[in-house]
């Protein structure tokens, strides 16, 4: 046997086993908390209210308290919410944080479609495939449902409408991070066009020229996709194919669309959108995760980045979350030798990559 001082710390070490064990605890209680809509029911009030005005705006005849006490009583320890004693002593009130904020459902910046759709049991089915990916590859998602996801999606209209919704909503809190972090980055007299390729329905490139006006946008994506697009003021529609073609423009702009493909994927990706636009003053948008192997847990947005690399095991076919190091080595095989890393206030970053 070692010494007493290692003996205490090896049985120390069993505390972040069970922090681990039931990490699940965190996504459950939030899921808990939306479908109950207990943020909105705080927000209504104007104030923090207590624990039993929360349970009076439940959608239930008798909400039990004990429960609900200590569901609460978590999310307040998880800065979910506040709490604090009333003014006479008596009860507990709880009030909304910059956390929950996020949860409400009717506002504009919302990830409750994102929190739900994460923790659906279909999205969570393939996370327990890992081991057998690593013993034999293949693709998380098709061993836990029989199809890729794209697939599962077409064939599932409501996974399907679960998965917009949940994408629809990021999108607002991360173009809201990349227009805070990237003013100027989309106002110059050089681009007067701009290609969102793999832009879907057109929704963000419209926030764009909704932003940037004297831009003429090209939302390029599968001819079944833009063919469900609606119309926006300053866009135009084209269908095609990012593997064959890609319309020509000033800036080529593109959101979490490389993180969905294999390396080699990415660079065939990458030299179409070389070839179409300026040699001097072209210029490739991407808004995408950069891993900081470097950053700490409690910093920013901690591990999130390495979080999202595993989620791509589990929902993407190949696809994976990147080092700066590894963008570096991509975007130079791709045709752009030179870049940049913008930090927004998002999970993502902006990297400005450049013909020469």
């Amino acid at each position: 046997m070692g010494s007493i001082e290692e003996e205490t710390l090896l049985l120390r070490g069993q505390q972040q086993v069970w922090q681990l064990m039931f990490g699940f605890a965190d996504s459950m209680a939030l899921k808990c908390a939306i479908q109950l809509r207990i943020p909105d029911i705080i927000y209504s009030h104007g104030a923090p209210i207590s624990l039993s005005q929360i349970a009076s705006g439940i959608d239930s005849p008798s909400p039990d308290m004990g429960y609900l006490d200590r569901i609460m009583r978590y999310l307040v320890r998880k800065n979910i919410f506040s709490s604090h004693q009333s003014s006479d002593g008596g009860e507990t009130l709880f009030g909304l944080t910059d956390t929950s904020r996020w949860l409400l459902h009717d506002s504009d910046l919302s990830l409750n479609s994102m929190v739900i759709m994460q923790n659906h049991p279909w999205l969570l089915a393939p996370w327990h495939c890992f081991a057998q990916c690593v013993k034999d590859g293949g693709i998380a998602f098709k061993k836990a449902h029989g199809c890729e996801v794209w697939d599962f999606a077409s064939q599932n209209p409501e996974f399907n409408n679960l998965s917009n919704d949940a994408m629809a909503c990021t999108n607002k809190a991360i173009m809201k991070a990349f227009f805070l972090g990237y003013k100027d980055g989309l106002s110059s007299s050089t681009v007067q066009t701009l290609v969102d390729v793999g832009g879907g329905t057109g929704a963000v490139l419209a926030e764009i020229v909704k932003v940037y006006p004297h831009i003429k946008g090209i939302n390029f994506d599968l001819p079944l996709v833009v063919a469900t697009a609606p119309e926006y003021v300053g866009i135009s529609h084209v269908g095609g194919d990012m593997f064959e073609a890609i319309p020509n423009a000033d800036e080529v702009f593109m959101k979490w669309v490389l993180h969905d493909w294999r390396d080699e994927d990415c660079v065939k990706i990458l030299r179409n959108c070389r070839k179409v636009i300026p040699e001097k003053t072209g210029k490739l948008v991407l808004v995408e995760v950069v891993v900081d192997e470097d950053e700490n847990e409690n910093e920013s947005f901690g591990n999130t980045g390495f979080v999202f690399d595993l989620l791509m095991i589990a929902h993407a076919s190949g696809g994976k979350e990147r080092t700066e190091l590894e963008w570096k080595k991509l975007l130079k095989e791709g045709g752009f030798p030179r870049y940049k890393i913008i930090k927004i206030p998002a999970i993502t970053s902006i990297i400005e990559a450049y013909p020469e």
